[in-house]
């Protein structure tokens, strides 16, 4: 074997994410791309900010000798307070620039943060569906990862999630707003969960982390918020990045930022510090740390994303689905028409229509459709999604 057992079982198991994708370069190939519709990425769709491409050329422009250098492991000084000082309006709080730990995207901070807090067995709990990545993120650095289930809007069920903590608990880690449901927990849930958090952790004698994984949170509708988890709970981390509020996924920059009041606030942002180096990521790119530090709060034009839900909720409701309605993000979870999702993601693919099974996303009975795609991929993928669920239902 030329790789290593564990790689090679994950490889097997890998995500249904990059298969679709890579089966729609298949089917585009074949058929033609006007003909294939493609929801399987969530690779933002919309442009970035007019003023990132002011920044990003000013950034270049005045890059000194030193501009490529290597700079303190957790970021440039000024990027961090840049980002502090929109925090503490965005959080509510007061924030330094010593609690902010810039990293290679949101996956670099959780991986920073999963590898200063878990000793080899320790538990990392996530309410399901979630994101296939977590998983593998969790083993990375010899933790066990567990889902808990949602209710069926996919709401946090706090009672599911109590009887889940068990002594080798270590973190709770939550994404809001949720790949791939779009659900956005509300404020009473998350105190909910901060009450439950510090019961437990006195009670076990050992401090549980609540992790919020937050690419999304600039990404909703409704007029929805998206709570602090700041305000919930002492002992949180906040992993995020840039990649969806402004659309540069490739550029992989996010940060970590550590709660203030956290109980050993020192010891994780040291731990995290020294893990991003030790990790590979060394520090984050550092041209992009001085254009984000240009663009705290903005964002691509989110009506777009909102009117692009509302013309994906509308078609497949008119064709007979059943879906909880997303809040933020770009995905849309609807539920399979028969209990095998894998097999109703291959009767779309016959349509030429990608999206995943929510197997995938430890959300069987379900499929993730990630409407960041034109809006003609959208109304002209509806007669397939109209003739694929017809197939599946009894005749006479």
């Amino acid at each position: 074997m030329t790789v290593a057992r564990k790689i090679s079982g994950f490889i097997e198991k890998s995500s249904w994410i990059r298969q679709m994708f890579e089966e729609g370069a298949r089917l585009k190939a074949q058929y033609g791309a006007e003909r294939v519709f493609d929801f399987s990425l969530g690779n933002p769709n919309l442009p970035p900010p007019a003023k990132f491409d002011e920044v990003l050329r000013d950034a270049v422009d005045s890059c000194g000798l030193d501009g490529h250098c290597y700079m303190p492991q957790a970021g440039y000084p000024q990027v961090c307070a840049s980002i502090a000082d929109y925090l503490a309006q965005e959080q509510g709080i007061t924030i330094e620039a010593h609690e902010i730990i810039m990293t290679c995207g949101a996956a670099g901070a959780l991986n920073v943060i999963l590898k200063a807090i878990l000793d080899p067995g320790d538990e990392v709990l996530s309410p399901a569906p979630c994101f296939v990545e977590y998983r593998f993120y969790t083993d990375n650095h010899g933790g066990v990862f567990k889902t808990v289930p949602t209710r069926p809007d996919f709401t946090l069920d706090i009672a599911a999630i109590a009887d889940s903590i068990g002594e080798k608990t270590k973190a709770l880690l939550i994404n809001s707003p949720n790949n791939p449901t779009g659900q956005v927990y509300d404020e009473k849930s998350l105190h909910a969960i901060g009450e439950l958090l510090a019961a437990k952790s006195r009670e076990l004698g050992r401090t549980i982390y609540l992790i919020s994984d937050e690419p999304y949170r600039k990404i909703v509708f409704d007029d929805v918020t998206v709570p602090s988890v700041f305000h919930a709970y002492p002992d949180s981390i906040i992993a995020t990045s840039y990649s969806k509020d402004i659309s540069i996924p490739g550029e992989r920059i996010g940060f970590a930022a550590v709660n203030p009041a956290a109980t050993y606030r020192d010891d994780l942002l040291a731990g995290m510090t020294l893990a991003n180096r030790i990790l590979g990521y060394v520090n984050a790119p550092a041209l992009m740390q001085r254009v984000v530090a240009c663009l705290q709060g903005m964002s691509v034009d989110i009506s777009a994303y909102a009117r692009k839900r509302d013309l994906l909720c509308d078609g497949l409701s008119d064709c007979g689905y059943e879906f909880t309605r997303p809040a933020g993000a770009f995905y849309l979870f609807p539920k399979s028409p028969v209990e095998d999702d894998v097999a109703f993601v291959r009767a779309l693919q016959e349509e030429l229509i990608l999206v995943v099974p929510g197997s995938g996303f430890e959300g069987p009975g379900h499929f993730r459709i990630a409407f960041c795609v034109d809006d003609d991929t959208i109304v002209n993928a509806m007669p397939g999604f109209r003739r694929a669920l017809s197939k599946q239902k009894p005749k006479g």
